[in-house]
């Protein structure tokens, strides 16, 4: 009988957390599978901009050249667009921002991006399983046996198993599923749901990132690669439901999510109505959710969580890439220095938790805040009153979302001549 392929480590996910920790364990000579559902280029429900503080990052998974090469403008202005109001603020740079690498972020629509970090991952040495899904995960000895599927597999179809010490999941947050990493799904009405989609012909400032808020919802937009305007928002599930009601009453006819949500956002925000006047629509909608923000664990049963696994901002601070390359980062750190065997898994898992939760409670917290204002009674009316006032708020904020702080081991690995 033929075993089962061996790994020293198995990556559930081909996301930027996915295939930043998977790069960084590759380049340390670390035999990694990565198991991706979908087949790639594919686009996906995400805001899609990358704060400076990471371009050190991307240059060390060897990305940054190209990464530059496709990325939109570089993003010096944060905003406020709600109701009639339209505000602007300088944007922080990042705090080590060598001029060659470049002290802004900028946006780069997510089928690029993921497709760049796999083709690297595959170029570094991991072996690539796509498209197929991560159905179960087993104990076997001191290793574990995931089990996994072909893209169009159906439960009663044979499944691959491949096996490794260390199991990474960077599946993300919103599907559920059977593996002991994957949320529990409830509807309530309070869920934000997500959704995104792509226009071109825009008129947004090319170097302005505003925040939009509205009623029920709050989003953002940002110009990204080829002129794509990206605009991304989370909505209420209450909300979309009564907008979806009243407009299919108002057409006498059938209105879907994404329709309802582009009417709500043009009608109710003057900024945004004013950007899209001439834009097309580059595509269809997309919508994903709901979105459960929050710390969640970093390890357990076994298991190590990147990205949205292990935690999530709420999207109101543009930070989700940002927290899925550096939390992938992070974990791969730990693991290199881990002793071999079950207790060094399980105190590398420790100190990935402490090392996660310094680097982004603070920005958790300070996205849940500013989401609580922008979705209460008055809460937007509120921002909008003290962000006219006092513009540079918008600076603030963007600094305490982590926007400016350097990416911890970046000098260590360089020193150390790590990959």
């Amino acid at each position: 009988m033929r075993r089962p392929p061996t790994h020293d480590a198995i990556v559930i996910g081909g996301g930027p957390a996915g295939t930043s920790a998977a790069l960084a364990l590759a380049r340390r000579g670390w035999a990694v599978a990565i198991v991706e559902k979908n087949a790639f280029p594919r686009r996906k429900v995400c805001g899609e901009y990358i704060s400076a503080s990471n371009l050190a990052l991307l240059d060390r998974l060897e990305i940054g050249d190209a990464w530059r090469a496709e990325a939109g403008p570089e993003i010096r202005r944060v905003g406020l667009f709600s109701g009639d109001t339209k505000v602007e603020a300088p944007m922080p740079g990042a705090k080590s921002g060598d001029p060659a690498r470049g002290r802004f972020g900028r946006a780069l629509g997510r089928d690029i991006l993921d497709t760049l970090l796999l083709d690297a991952a595959r170029s570094a040495g991991a072996e690539i399983f796509q498209p197929y899904r991560a159905i179960a995960i087993e104990r076997d000895g001191d290793r574990q046996r995931v089990r996994i599927q072909a893209g169009a597999a159906t439960s009663r179809d044979e499944a691959t198993i491949l096996r490794a010490p260390v199991i990474i999941a960077a599946h993300g947050s919103w599907e559920p599923g059977t593996l002991p990493s994957q949320l529990e799904k409830k509807s309530r009405p309070s869920d934000l749901l997500g959704f995104k989609a792509h226009f071109l012909g825009s008129t947004l400032p090319p170097d302005l990132m505003p925040l939009l808020t509205f009623p029920g919802g709050y989003g953002g937009m940002v110009l990204a690669d080829h002129g794509r305007m990206s605009l991304s928002c989370c909505i209420r599930r209450d909300m979309l439901i009564r907008l979806r009601g009243g407009l299919a009453r108002e057409r006498d006819g059938h209105v879907s999510a994404a329709e309802a949500v582009e009417h709500h956002i043009v009608a109710t925000c003057r900024g945004v109505r004013e950007a899209l006047e001439q834009a097309r629509l580059d595509g269809p909608w997309l919508a994903a959710g709901p979105i459960r923000p929050g710390i969640r664990v970093g390890y357990a049963a076994d298991v190590f969580r990147v990205g949205n696994a292990a935690g999530e901002s709420h999207p109101i601070i543009a930070e989700g890439i940002s927290m899925a390359l550096q939390s992938g980062w992070l974990l791969a750190m730990e693991l290199n220095e881990a002793a071999s065997g079950q207790r060094g898994r399980d105190a590398a898992g420790r100190r990935y938790e402490a090392a996660w939760k310094e680097l982004f409670s603070t920005r958790v917290l300070a996205a849940e805040a500013i989401a609580r204002i922008a979705l209460g009674s008055g809460g937007a009316a509120m921002m909008r009153a003290v962000v006219r006032n006092f513009p540079r708020t918008l600076s603030l904020g963007a600094r305490l979302s982590g926007k400016t702080n350097p990416v911890p081991g970046l000098a260590a690995a360089c020193s150390a001549g790590g990959g």
